[in-house]
């Protein structure tokens, strides 16, 4: 899980400073101004993890990647190519990490979070290239082990406490660091005590890996759905895979339950469950056309007492809706989900009930542990956010972990205003025309409203 992250020179925002981050995190803020941007670079590190060519520190995306981001210069704050890009990621590791010095048997450092720190630049054609960058292992607060990478006119790759102590006849010069968070495997074979610094990198690649991502606009329904047998790894950034990833679950036998001593379900109607509580249809199954055929069709009933129709012949808000469901509970344990405007296209009522279902989503276990999912969700709903402070309220989830943020911009720039919600759901620092002039708006209709009456005019 992310527990917190720093960005700085990255399109709007001149600096974000420190951001924890929560297992649920909501982040609002109006139109263009900049929390999209946060995920997206979160997206292209991703995609530079995937990418094949270690000497690209920064894959900024083509008609293929999970995101095209444009050129270096396009991201740099204010498109100044003399300012740098630094980011900085922590995350919560899956279980403790021990580095054992095997030249010094007392030296044992250990941590429960790691730290990467990486600074991009532009070199001389306007690529981007990595500076340094920085791991820190980290128990609490208390840094156990740090280490640094960084390119010059002498590269350099900096240890503390622990000594790194050159192996004999390998006094070959650093090489410089590849990607923004690898070590290359000529510069660890320098030394005879640098093999933790690959489970470092191994530790960043998998962080990244779990991460995922569902974008605004979801593909449309379709009539007939193709699935033969595949495991998605997600559901995609527009749901495309949404049918096979339920179907995939479905076959494995996955289930779950809301929470302990509940019932064990199903993943098909586990899902088929929450729909129906978000109150946009009473059932919902997926079916193959034929026996032995790999076409399924999406069968809903929107009333008790409503015919069964197809997924294309209901609102659009089923469909839209669908993939976020899915992708909360599909996601392997350990996985952090960023999605943007979840809620679209649904009323009210099902804005506040999904809530409920991204509640259930960060609490849920599978196979007798938790699944430790995080959610980072974009959103305009304030349905959302009032049912999340009454579940706060009614301690359903601990005020600690849920984190709310709401952007604004200021002039040039993005800023970024943590709200601080209390054990009471109470938000103690409500941001003006959060949700618009609600109060203004009431108050210029009623003095419209007796003008008009003084006028003469009757309702």
């Amino acid at each position: 899980m992310l527990t917190g992250m720093q960005i700085q020179n990255f399109k709007a925002w001149k600096d974000t400073k420190v951001v924890p981050l929560a297992p649920l995190t909501v982040i609002f803020g109006t139109n263009s101004s900049g929390k999209s941007s946060l995920g997206h670079l979160l997206l292209a590190l991703k995609q530079t993890v995937q990418l094949a060519d270690r000497k690209r520190a920064l894959h900024l995306g083509d008609e293929n990647s999970l995101i095209d981001l444009g050129t270096f210069a396009d991201c740099v704050h204010g498109h100044d190519l003399g300012q740098k890009i630094m980011f900085s990621l922590r995350w919560r590791l899956p279980q403790v990490v021990t580095v054992k010095n095997p030249l010094n048997s007392s030296e044992v450092f250990k941590g429960s979070e790691l730290e990467l720190s990486s600074t991009l630049r532009a070199d001389k054609s306007g690529q981007p290239e990595t500076e340094s960058f920085t791991y820190r292992l980290l128990q609490g607060d208390a840094e156990s082990l740090a280490v640094t990478h960084r390119r010059g006119d002498r590269t350099s790759l900096d240890c503390r406490p622990l000594k790194l102590v050159m192996a004999v006849g390998r006094k070959w010069p650093l090489e410089p660091p590849e990607k923004f968070y690898r070590f290359a495997d000529r510069t660890l074979l320098r030394y005879q005590n640098a093999d933790f610094l690959a489970d470092f990198a191994l530790q960043a690649e998998e962080m990244l890996e779990r991460m995922y991502y569902l974008g605004p606009l979801r593909q449309s329904a379709r009539r007939v759905y193709q699935w033969s047998g595949e495991t998605p790894p997600h559901v995609g950034a527009l749901g495309e895979h949404t049918i096979a990833a339920l179907l995939a679950a479905t076959e494995q036998g996955r289930k779950l339950n809301r929470g302990p001593n509940k019932k064990l379900q199903p993943f098909d109607v586990f899902i088929a469950g929450w729909l129906r509580d978000l109150g946009v249809i009473d059932s919902f199954e997926v079916h193959p056309v034929a026996e032995g055929r790999k076409e399924y069709e999406v069968l809903v009933r929107t009333l008790a007492k409503s015919p069964v129709v197809k997924l294309t012949d209901v609102g659009v808000g089923v469909s839209q809706v669908l993939p976020a469901l899915v992708q909360a509970f599909y996601s392997p344990p350990n996985s952090v989900v960023w999605m943007e405007q979840p809620e679209i296209h649904l009323h009210p009522s099902a804005q506040a009930n999904l809530a409920d279902a991204f509640i259930s989503a960060v609490q849920s276990n599978e196979n007798g542990s938790p699944r430790g999912t995080q959610l980072i969700i974009e959103t305009h709903s304030e349905h959302f956010l009032t049912r999340l402070q009454r579940r706060v309220a009614e301690r359903r989830i601990e005020a600690t972990d849920v984190a709310v943020y709401f952007v604004k911009r200021e002039g040039a720039g993005a800023e970024l205003e943590a709200l601080r919600l209390n054990l009471f759901g109470e938000i103690e620092n409500w941001p003006e025309n959060f949700f618009g002039d609600e109060m203004g708006d009431i108050a210029a209709r009623t003095l419209e409203a007796i003008k008009r009456q003084a006028a003469g005019e009757k309702a």
